[in-house]
């Protein structure tokens, strides 16, 4: 058996309940598939964008609901090397990728310096909707997972002070007609980096060339808190991502002070009386 097929079996058998049932389930459960989609798959050239880009690869070959998939990377201005690197994962997976080039890189680095990852985030959902118009895509996939959404959640209420969460999907508010979509929403980040150590794959980390030589990502840095922070947790309760997670899905009004609804504040007082 071929490595293609090796790793494609991985997904499917192996790693069936952590990984393959888990996607299907944010799939149907959140209904980010439907008939006739046409789903731009964003590949970074990380562990979690590659594995999203297998999964929705099997869904055309084998979900019960037709639709299109394009496998795009954008080169915002990565080194030779990891170019390479990109293309020559692909091959490995058997993904039929279409590269497309932008300047963001150069662009960043000219514009603002002190919080490039801020900036180049920004700048790469702009080119990454405009590529998915301009290929007729009305969905566009990116990879981030479940310790992604809980980890977004704390950093929301610890230097956001507010109560928000990742989304398993967006309609776009400058495209009109696309959507974004996290296909990977219940799959945690462990069982990917165990799928890909099972399969023998290195993928980029950080392409980026600003964080070769400096560390400048605050944002990151904020997110490693999370990481840490939650990984002691769990030493005092074992289900404590579970609960992180579940406590979004299940929010008491009766007992929140005042939420925000299309940017509009409603404090408690309002129907306190009723």
């Amino acid at each position: 058996m071929d490595q293609v097929k090796e790793i494609e079996r991985s997904i499917i058998k192996k790693y069936r309940k952590d990984i393959w049932s888990k996607f299907v389930k944010a799939v149907q459960e959140y209904e980010l598939i439907k008939e006739n989609d046409h789903v731009m798959v964003c590949i970074s050239g990380g562990k979690d964008s590659f594995l999203l880009a297998k999964c929705i690869q099997e869904l055309t070959r084998h979900g019960k609901i037709p639709f299109k998939a394009s496998y795009v990377v954008m080169d915002p201005g990565y080194t030779e090397k990891n170019r390479k690197a990109i293309i020559s994962n692909a091959e490995k997976l058997g993904l039929p990728i279409t590269i497309f080039e932008s300047d963001i890189f150069s662009v960043v680095d000219e514009i603002n310096f002190k919080s490039p990852c801020y900036m180049c985030a920004r700048m790469r959902r702009g080119h990454l909707y405009s590529k998915a118009k301009e290929l007729g895509c009305n969905k566009i996939a990116l990879g981030h997972h479940f310790n992604d959404v809980i980890e977004t959640t704390l950093l929301s209420m610890f230097y956001g002070a507010e109560i928000k969460t990742m989304m398993p999907k967006l309609h776009s508010d400058n495209f009109p007609g696309i959507e974004l979509i996290r296909p990977l929403f219940l799959v945690k980040e462990k069982d990917i980096i165990s799928w890909k150590n099972s399969n023998q794959l290195t993928f980029l980390n950080c392409a980026c060339r600003f964080t070769e030589s400096v560390s400048i990502d605050e944002t990151a840095s904020k997110r490693l808190e999370m990481k840490k922070l939650i990984e002691e947790l769990k030493k005092i309760n074992p289900d404590i991502e579970h609960n992180l997670f579940k406590s979004t899905d299940n929010v008491n009004l009766n007992c929140i002070l005042g939420v925000t609804k299309d940017g509009v504040y409603h404090s408690f007082l309002e129907h306190y009386d009723d």
